[in-house]
């Protein structure tokens, strides 16, 4: 089995890279080569059991999509995408990004043909839905989005669903949470704050937190992202019939739920590291985001995360911290 991971250097791709190299086989079939692309060169993780190729380039240029599709890899993690503040900032890249290159990618299969038909995953995201919501958004609510991130990948969700009606690839949309607590530095998204104040406190670090704690939001956990892409890449895609767009699985919680949830895992201490400093521009696109799923349609298929925010954070802690963090 060959996979291809577009995106493979972000913090999803690398982890989901370890995760394959780990289990050396996806849903039973041994993995015989992975190609890994982003545009700034993915590292290999160390003794992978399999053919590790990397490449860096801007998938979204004319021809590149068609040169990492050439070895007909089996299946496609499509991850690439530029974040949603930043999407916001650079209305060209965002559309060129997220767009354009998801739609080259799609007709780089495509015109393939001959009988080449990949599983195809392509994370979107819950910005595809835009206000005023219920108290819980089903999958069958409408997409109206209200950022140009969202409607990014609206179209995209829409373009895969059209793509794998006709054939062309074993397509599934995953529409992910936020994914809380991310490791690293802090990126240009404008929900990187959600993670900023449980992970620079657990440092030792000040974090700022631009928002009221009344805002409340759809997380789960890196670990469980990567679990979500495996299941998609394994799932019967029968039971999804045309539609083939999923939200996944989360935990609806408050800032001030997250911020208490951090208090009681690491105490008052940690907790005190977290300044308030109010930012119009993340408060307005924060505004336009939903706030609670049901994604029972995606539990039913077997997706599976995060029941308390407690868990989320003690996830952090251990993949991230090795179980200890700074008082």
């Amino acid at each position: 089995m060959h996979i291809l991971i577009l995106g493979a250097a972000g913090m999803v791709g690398r982890k989901l890279t370890e995760r394959l190299a780990r289990d050396g086989a996806l849903g039973g079939r041994a993995i015989a080569k992975a190609t890994l692309h982003d545009i700034v060169e993915p590292q290999a993780p160390a003794n992978v059991p399999f053919a590790i190729r990397t490449i860096a380039s801007d998938f979204a240029a004319p021809g590149e999509a068609e040169k990492l599709v050439a070895e007909r890899p089996d299946v496609i993690f499509h991850l690439a995408a530029i974040v949603s503040g930043e999407a916001e900032a650079d209305f060209d890249k965002g559309y060129r990004i997220n767009l354009d290159g998801t739609r080259h990618l799609f007709d780089a299969v495509r015109l393939i043909g001959d009988g080449y038909r990949p599983r195809l995953v392509f994370t979107s995201s819950i910005a595809v839905f835009g206000a005023p919501f219920p108290e819980a958004i089903h999958d069958e609510f409408f997409t109206t989005p209200l950022t140009s991130y969202g409607t990014q990948k609206a179209i995209g969700e829409l373009l895969l669903s059209d793509y794998s009606r006709r054939g062309f690839f074993d397509g599934v949309g995953i529409r992910l949470p936020t994914i809380c607590v991310r490791p690293g530095k802090p990126n240009k998204a404008a929900s990187g704050f959600f993670s900023n104040i449980i992970r620079e406190p657990l440092n030792g670090e000040e974090a700022v937190l631009p928002v009221s704690e009344d805002v409340r939001h759809w997380h789960a956990s890196p670990r469980s992202a990567v679990g979500f892409l495996i299941h998609a890449a394994t799932l019967d895609t029968a039971k999804l019939g045309p539609r083939r767009n999923l939200t996944m699985p989360g935990l609806s919680v408050t800032v001030a739920e997250q911020i208490e949830a951090l208090r009681r895992v690491a105490g008052d201490k940690v907790v005190a590291r977290i300044r308030r400093e109010p930012d119009p521009a993340i408060i307005r696109i924060v505004e336009g985001w939903p706030r609670n799923f049901d994604a029972s349609r995606a539990e039913s298929l077997g997706f599976k995360a995060e029941k308390t925010f407690d868990e989320i954070i003690r996830v952090h802690i251990e993949d991230e911290l090795g179980g200890r963090f700074v008082n």
